[in-house]
C-alpha cells in the first residue's frame, strides 16, 4: 500500500462526489486511489447520485468505505438538503473533492456553506464542444456553475489542458489554484504473467488472428461507429483482423447493428465492462485504435501504451496522453477511412521502435505512476491542515 509521506496524525476524511461507481475511467481511477491510499490517515466516503447498485460498490465497502447516495441533483433545494444531511450524519469531513463536472460548482457552493475547508473540483472531460452547442438556458447555467467554482473552489484539478478549459476557461493557467493532475494508474498488473493463446481462446478470438483493440464506454465520444469503418477497411485487405470492443455504454446495440449493416459482425468481439482490462491489452491486442471525438484524456491509451501496443490516435486525443511517444501516430478524423486502416495495417508489418518492458518503464516513471500520483494527491488534502 502506498502511504503519502508525512501524514496527518488525525485522520484527514475526504468525500467525494461521483454520479455512481460503475466501470469507467474515472471511477476506475477513484478505485486504484482507495486501493492505494492509506486508509486510516485519508479515510474515504463516496457520495453518488443513484440508489442503483455499481459495479465497484461491494469493492468499496470492502476497503472500508462508505456509499452514500445523495438523490435529486436536478432539484437544487432539494439536492442541498441531502448534503447537508450527509455532512452531518457521516461527518465531519475535511475534504469534498467532486468529480460531477459543471455541476461541481454547486458542490464546492454546497461545501463552502458548511465549513468543509478543503474544496476541490476536478474536471476530467473536454466538453467545449458540448458547450459551444449549449442553448441559453444552458450556457447561463455552465456560467453560474463556472463563476462557483471559481469563487469556493480552494483548488481545481484537471486530467488534461483540454480538461482545464472546459471547467476552468481559456486563462485557466494564470490561477495558481487550478493544476494539470493525470489520473495515475497501479502498473504491477502490466508485467503478471499471461497466457495470450489463453486469453484470445477465452474470448473466441482465433489464435492467429490479427487483433484491432478499443477500450472504452460505447458512446458517441468514443466513436465506435468510425472505428466499425477502420475494421472493414482493414479486413479487405487483412482477412484475418478482428475488433475487439473492450467496454459497455448506451451506444452497444447501435453498434452491433452497424456491424451487422457492414458484414463484419462475425469478426467483431464485444466484452462489456472488464476488470481485467490490462491482461486483454497484453494477452489478446496486436494494436491499439482510439478515434475520439472528444477525450478528456484518454487513460485506456496510456495502458496501451503501459502494454507495448503500437497505438492509432485521433489528433482530439490531448497530446499528454502519448506518454511512449514511439508507439503513438495521430491521425486526423478528417482524413478517409482508408488512410487510417493504411496507418493500422502499416503498424502490424513494423517492429515497434521501443520494446514492451521499455515501454512499461517509461510509463512507470512518468506522473501516471499511481505511487507519484498519490503523493500529489495526498499533499493536496492534506492542505488544509
Amino acid at each position: 500500500m502506498t502511504r503519502s509521506e508525512g501524514a496527518a496524525t488525525a485522520p484527514i476524511r475526504i468525500l467525494q462526489v461521483t454520479g455512481g461507481m460503475d466501470r469507467g475511467g474515472v471511477e476506475a481511477w477513484l478505485m486504484t486511489v482507495l486501493r492505494n491510499i492509506d486508509r486510516e490517515s485519508y479515510p474515504i466516503d463516496f457520495v453518488v447520485h443513484t440508489e442503483k447498485h455499481c459495479a465497484y460498490d461491494d469493492e468499496i465497502r470492502s476497503l472500508g468505505a462508505r456509499i452514500i447516495p445523495c438523490m435529486h441533483p436536478s432539484k437544487p433545494a432539494l439536492y442541498a438538503r441531502n448534503f447537508r444531511r450527509i455532512v452531518e450524519e457521516f461527518g465531519p469531513y475535511d475534504v469534498v473533492h467532486s468529480h460531477v463536472h459543471h455541476f461541481s460548482g454547486y458542490v464546492m457552493w454546497l461545501a463552502a456553506r458548511l465549513g468543509i475547508p478543503v474544496r476541490i473540483a476536478h474536471s476530467h472531460s473536454d466538453t467545449s464542444l458540448q458547450q459551444s452547442r449549449a442553448r441559453l438556458h444552458r450556457k447561463l447555467y455552465l456560467g453560474l456553475m463556472e463563476h462557483w467554482v471559481r469563487r469556493h473552489a480552494t483548488a481545481g484539478l484537471a486530467a488534461s489542458t483540454p480538461a482545464g478549459q472546459a471547467l476552468y476557461g481559456s486563462g485557466w493557467g494564470r490561477d495558481p489554484r487550478w493544476r494539470t493532475i493525470y489520473c495515475a494508474m497501479d502498473l504491477g498488473e502490466f508485467d503478471a504473467d499471461i497466457d495470450p493463446a489463453g486469453v484470445r481462446s477465452e474470448l473466441g478470438l482465433p489464435p492467429d488472428a490479427f487483433v484491432i483493440g478499443h477500450v472504452g464506454r460505447i458512446s458517441t465520444p468514443k466513436n465506435h461507429s468510425f472505428l466499425l469503418g477502420v475494421l472493414k477497411h482493414v479486413a479487405e485487405l487483412a482477412p484475418d483482423a478482428w475488433l475487439l470492443l473492450v467496454g459497455d455504454g448506451p451506444l452497444r446495440r447501435e453498434i452491433e447493428r452497424k456491424g451487422e449493416e457492414l458484414g463484419i459482425a462475425d469478426r467483431m468481439v464485444l466484452t462489456g465492462a472488464r476488470d481485467d482490462v490490462p491482461r486483454l491489452l497484453r494477452g489478446a491486442m496486436d494494436v491499439f485504435v482510439f478515434p475520439s471525438i472528444l477525450e478528456g484524456l484518454g487513460l485506456a491509451l496510456v495502458e496501451a501504451q503501459a502494454a507495448g501496443l503500437p497505438c492509432i490516435v485521433s489528433d482530439a486525443v490531448p497530446v499528454e496522453a502519448a506518454v511512449v511517444e514511439p508507439l503513438v501516430r495521430r491521425l486526423s478524423l478528417d482524413q478517409p477511412l482508408t488512410d487510417w486502416a493504411a496507418a493500422v495495417l502499416e503498424a502490424r508489418g513494423h517492429v515497434p521502435a521501443i520494446s514492451a518492458r521499455d515501454a512499461l518503464a517509461t510509463v512507470e516513471s512518468s506522473p501516471f505512476n499511481i505511487t507519484q500520483g498519490m503523493q500529489q494527491l495526498c499533499a493536496l488534502y492534506a492542505a488544509g491542515r
